[in-house]
């Protein structure tokens, strides 16, 4: 990296001023930050106990006997993370990029300055063990691991803001007076709330901007030209004559200036051509400004279109005018450039801290993106907001208890949950009626299905899953995670988009949020966690005229054939017998889907209707006729693709479980295939079930 340089040929560089925070370092930014966050969690803690490492520090003044220096250890850590399959090992300097992927850990208190576990961490790390953390829901209805996160949000301070600043209170702040951010102002102007006068500033700018209209731009100009660095530079960009050194020294680049040396020639070919009116320089313009690292905001004021070959066959017919009030003299003109540039250069770096802010606020499960606005779920909102009077007061200085385990009224007293206020607050938003906490939470599922129903409308159209289903087939894992969310493995979005396909089958009835038994954040999508487990999806249903009560058990996996048979068979097996001697409800039944289906999977599942499935604690107690019924994608294409409802594919899989053939193939490809069923067909094939309802039609619940 470049050195910073105090001087530019005679001229001081103006220095340059954090104006902004952010959640965390850019360099821990990942997918799947979820399970990233606790596996490494674990990497560490083995690490640690490994005889050779267990005295050794991560940093100078931790330095055991004997230790040499710091960056052995961290090259063995960075080791460790690629033999553990962590990361893949192509980083170019070992001890900086494993200083790099933990430093997310340390801003969060999750392991202290030596990089060993804090009591957060180890506490974080023991719930990811345990998968009934991430399901169980808490006073906030968000999860256990969701309430250790939002503790420390609440604690954790900008390192970067240039003042001291807590950004999460800021944000509940922020929420409490404006109701919602858009995402622009989330992306551009929430970050600038950097003290107490910025954050009334931003606040005021955005009410006002809300009222009477103008633009985040003219926001952020602003706010920048009331800084004293931005003011000294102007003033001596329009008072001395331009130069290359002049330029370079009002860059306000943190690293070197170096970095400001494509605006030099932008200036330049800009200057002669809307000042001296020189044509023949646009299309020297254009690839000039394709050198700046904010090429597309620049290419999008001056011209329109960002083909080079269509400026260079016609640049006359590609540019764009400027504001007259920006050509009206030198200094209007080099006012326009110094503004655009350091507007441009503030807006990029915001958007590349977009994503980072918006991972470390889902990590607490209390805040919802959508319909271009972010805003806090029902009842985190309430508890905020009747906190936030006294929550402020903190917000512009430190909290001693970032690595400390603690209570949420510990970091502030008025953090305690009020069962009246929250009914209250609920009752306001809603227009409800609610008399204790129970119908609140009621009223809180009904808000929290609408929105789920809105999520299957936009995001999981039947073309839209039929495109899912041909990228898990051809694992196209990028576009997958595109469609759905990148803080999940692709495994776990095959399971959460059979439950919506089996959801729609359903006539989107029954409590699939519930069923789904995977952890959603607060959009409802999923979320991966590192311990894994066995999450089945039990669906269940009530008795209706079509088919007696019973669960299903949905069991999804991408497995090719070679791990199929040593990963499915037997927990496939188990899962439905444990849930048969558990329930007692012999009706239950099974559907096993995948991308690929193995024969001797097929087999295996068709020969449990003749086998006995034990209690390995008493084996008198045993069930039998266990029904398994495979599918491929090909057959959940077909129930999408032709709007096949669930009481047609039970008497479907019920006819094919009480068949004859044993032969798995035969078995697969004449009865249970839904590809090759006549079940496409409008007309209900009767077929006689053991137990049916005596009446009418009965709901799902």
């Amino acid at each position: 990296m470049a050195e910073y340089n105090k001087f530019i040929g005679k001229y001081e560089r103006i220095p340059y001023n954090s104006f902004v925070w952010k959640f965390g370092t850019t360099s821990f930014r990942t997918r799947e930050f979820n399970r990233m966050t606790e596996w490494q969690l674990q990497l560490l803690d083995d690490f640690w106990k490994k005889p050779e490492n267990r005295t050794q520090g991560w940093e100078k003044k931790y330095m055991a006997p004997g230790q040499k220096d710091i960056y052995e250890i961290k090259n063995r850590y960075y080791d460790w993370l690629v033999e553990n399959g962590f990361t893949k090992g192509d980083d170019k300097v070992k001890y900086k990029a494993a200083r790099e992927k933990t430093s997310g850990l340390y801003d969060m208190g999750l392991i202290d300055e030596n990089h060993r576990l804090t009591d957060v961490g180890r506490e974080l790390l023991e719930l990811s063990k345990d998968e009934d953390s991430f399901l169980q829901k808490n006073q906030l209805n968000i999860s256990k691991d969701s309430q250790v996160y939002l503790e420390q949000l609440l604690k954790l301070s900008a390192d970067d803001a240039g003042s001291t600043v807590r950004p999460f209170i800021v944000v509940l702040y922020l929420l409490s007076e404006l109701d919602y951010l858009t995402y622009e102002e989330f992306r551009y102007l929430m970050p600038l709330c950097t003290s107490e006068f910025n954050t009334d500033y931003i606040l005021d700018s955005i009410k006002e901007y809300r009222k009477n209209g103008g633009s985040v731009d003219e926001i952020i100009e602003d706010f920048l030209m009331s800084k004293g660095n931005y003011q000294e530079g102007l003033k001596r960009f329009i008072r001395e004559p331009f130069s290359g050194d002049l330029l370079l020294s009002v860059g306000m680049n943190r690293k070197s200036a170096d970095y400001d040396k494509a605006y030099i020639p932008v200036f330049k070919e800009m200057y002669s051509v809307y000042m001296e009116n020189d044509l023949s320089r646009i299309y020297p313009l254009f690839l000039a400004v394709s050198k700046l690292t904010t090429a597309i905001k620049w290419k999008t004021m001056m011209f329109n279109t960002s083909l080079t070959a269509a400026v260079k066959k016609d640049p006359e017919g590609s540019l764009l005018p400027l504001p007259e009030d920006a050509l009206s003299s030198d200094a209007a003109f080099k006012r326009f450039f110094y503004l655009t540039m350091h507007l441009n250069k503030a807006k990029s770096m915001l958007e590349d801290y977009l994503d980072l802010n918006r991972r470390y606020l889902g990590l607490t499960n209390c805040f919802i993106f959508g319909d271009e606005q972010v805003k806090l779920d029902i009842v985190p909102k309430q508890f905020f907001n009747s906190a936030i009077t006294e929550l402020y007061k903190q917000a512009y200085e430190e909290c001693d208890l970032l690595f400390v385990s603690c209570t949420m009224d510990s970091i502030c007293p008025a953090l305690t949950f009020n069962e009246s206020k929250i009914i209250a607050g609920i009752n306001k938003e809603l227009g409800t009626h609610i008399e204790n906490i129970e119908e609140a939470y009621d009223e809180v599922d009904k808000v929290r299905y609408d929105r789920f129903n809105k999520l299957v409308d936009d995001k999981f159209t039947d073309d839209k899953l039929l495109q899912l289903l041909d990228n898990f087939d051809n694992r196209t894992d990028g576009e997958i995670s595109q469609m759905v969310t990148d803080n999940a493995d692709i495994p776990t979005i095959f399971e959460y988009v059979l439950g919506i396909i089996w959801y729609k089958a359903s006539g989107r009835r029954g409590k699939v949020l519930d069923y789904l038994k995977l952890s959603l954040d607060a959009n409802l999508l999923p979320i991966t966690h590192a311990a894994g487990g066995e999450a089945d999806i039990v669906y269940e249903y009530k008795q209706t005229m079509d088919y007696p009560e019973h669960s299903l058990l949905l069991e999804a996996t991408l497995a090719d054939s070679t791990n199929q048979r040593r990963m499915e068979m037997e927990p496939v097996s188990r899962h439905l017998g444990n849930h048969l001697l558990r329930t007692g409800n012999k009706n239950s039944y099974c559907v096993f889907a995948t991308s690929f289906l193995h024969i001797n999977v097929i087999g295996d599942f068709r020969m449990r209707k003749m086998i006995m499935y034990c209690d390995p604690q008493d084996p008198d107690r045993y069930v039998s006729d266990l029904k398994i019924m495979p599918l491929c994608t090909n057959d959940l294409r077909c129930i999408v693709e032709h709007k096949i409802s669930y009481s047609k594919l039970y008497k479907h899989f019920c006819k094919a479980h009480d068949a004859q053939e044993m032969h798995p193939q035969k078995w697969y490809d004449d009865y249970v295939s839904i590809e090759n069923s006549n079940l496409y067909y409008k007309y209900e094939e009767q077929y006689p079930l053991g137990m049916v309802a005596d009446g009418s039609v009965l709901e799902y619940h």
